[in-house]
């Protein structure tokens, strides 16, 4: 495993912007508002040859009225537990706060080395790192994260502590992330599936801002777990707002993913941002999985529901769903079944043979369309692809291939190809570009 490196400190010291230039891509939010960064956040970082996962954590304001606080702390503690190096920043401008002894009282029990980093310093007044001594946490390193100034020497520090020779293991699993409309139980699901209370959960809409990854390990087999913002309708939404960078990542998050789970509430209608949310995934070409969640609320029948969002997501017929309770538990062992599912779809292979066996029948039992009495004439078909299946027909004129023939090709392939929980694509060349 990497060494982990856990960021700590109060709330709005310049954490996220340190994640952030040491990651070397915008992450984790920065925003002037304390408190944006609520769950840990995880990202692969590289300093002078040593690979390591950087942990940024939300701001500690043990006396804040917040009700996230408690709920913030518990994650600071199991980033701790996991640490093997910590970073405390502190704010140089501000001076020592309470909520800075608070932290530094934490640290000192830690048995981890713990490296204090003085932000703000502009001017790297080496003389204003002077007072933090008393934290008892070694000397203080003057940093300046806006203007990137001291930021390698800290790193040099932080890797000084990391064992010779570590082990670095490759992470391969397959990467499912959540998306759905705010609270309709995407951080609850995951908490459910992990068995433990990784991620903040509330009755409060939004309380998700930021894309948390959690890997973890199922049937002996290796996944990560993305959960994403909630995403609203983008009226209500400001582009430079915070939960208007949650929308952006959220989108980002789908783009990474192997398979998307679109999670939706069975108490509330299948909204015009539901459909949206699921032309979304389409658009990305992902598998996915419809996941209706607060099943032990249920208004209607399944049989009901499988009409209503056949109708609704009619763009997307080849979608799965299932229906699930993360409250008690019911119909989540169904969630891994059907992501091994969609995902062994979405990189299934058809032999090129095979393929073009559906070809004839399908050509037998309806011809291409012509036009001004030229039809068009289709010699043959490859898959150059997968996830999602990609099939290429080479044609004659192949121009003439209109809409209505291309569904039929593909309804054609989906009977007698499981390809259910994924798109596939379909690709008409002229036999000359062969």
């Amino acid at each position: 495993m990497k060494p982990v490196v856990a960021v700590v400190g109060r709330a709005n010291v310049g954490k996220s912007t340190f994640f952030n230039k040491v990651c070397g891509k915008r992450i984790s939010i920065v925003d002037d508002v304390a408190g944006v960064t609520r769950d840990r956040l995880y990202a692969d970082a590289t300093w002078s040859g040593k690979d390591f996962t950087l942990v940024d954590t939300g701001g500690v304001e043990l006396g804040s009225d917040d009700v996230f606080q408690e709920e913030i702390f518990q994650q600071v503690c199991l980033a701790l537990e996991n640490a093997n190096v910590i970073i405390f920043i502190v704010d140089g401008k501000t001076g020592i706060t309470q909520s800075d002894e608070d932290v530094a009282k934490i640290l000192r029990k830690q048995k981890v080395p713990v490296v204090l980093v003085v932000n703000k310093l502009d001017t790297f007044d080496v003389s204003a790192t002077y007072e933090f001594y008393s934290l008892g946490l070694g000397e203080p390193m003057p940093i300046s994260c806006a203007q990137s100034k001291g930021l390698g020497d800290v790193l040099d520090k932080v890797i000084s502590y990391f064992p010779e020779n570590l082990k670095v293991e490759e992470e391969n699993g397959i990467k499912i992330s959540l998306v759905g409309r705010p609270n309709v139980g995407k951080s609850s699901l995951i908490n459910r599936l992990l068995g433990k209370k990784r991620l903040v959960v509330s009755d409060v809409e939004g309380t998700t801002r930021d894309s948390v990854t959690v890997p973890f390990r199922c049937n002996k087999k290796d996944y990560f777990l993305i959960d994403t913002a909630g995403l609203r309708r983008q009226r209500s939404v400001e582009k430079q707002s915070v939960e208007g960078y949650s929308v952006i990542r959220s989108m980002s998050a789908i783009e990474l993913s192997d398979v998307v789970l679109i999670v939706l509430d069975a108490t509330k209608e299948v909204s015009e941002q539901d459909v949206r949310i699921a032309g979304f995934v389409h658009e990305a070409q992902k598998a996915n999985v419809v996941v209706v969640n607060k099943w032990d609320e249920k208004v209607m029948s399944k049989e009901a529901f499988t009409k209503i969002l056949q109708d609704k997501l009619s763009f997307m017929s080849y979608f799965k769903v299932i229906f699930v309770s993360a409250l008690t538990g019911a119909g989540l062992s169904s969630i891994m079944e059907n992501v091994d599912k969609v995902y062994e779809n979405a990189s299934r292979r058809i032999p090129t043979g095979v393929l073009n066996d559906i070809l004839r029948d399908a050509i037998l039992n309806f011809e291409p369309p012509s036009k001004n009495g030229k039809r068009s004439k289709i010699m043959f078909v490859t898959q150059p692809d997968t996830n999602p299946p990609k099939f290429v027909f080479f044609c004659k004129d192949p121009e003439f291939i209109n809409f209505s023939y291309e569904r039929y090709l593909e309804n054609r392939l989906r009977e007698r190809v499981d390809f259910s929980g994924t798109p596939i694509n379909l690709v008409f060349k002229g036999k000359e570009e062969e």
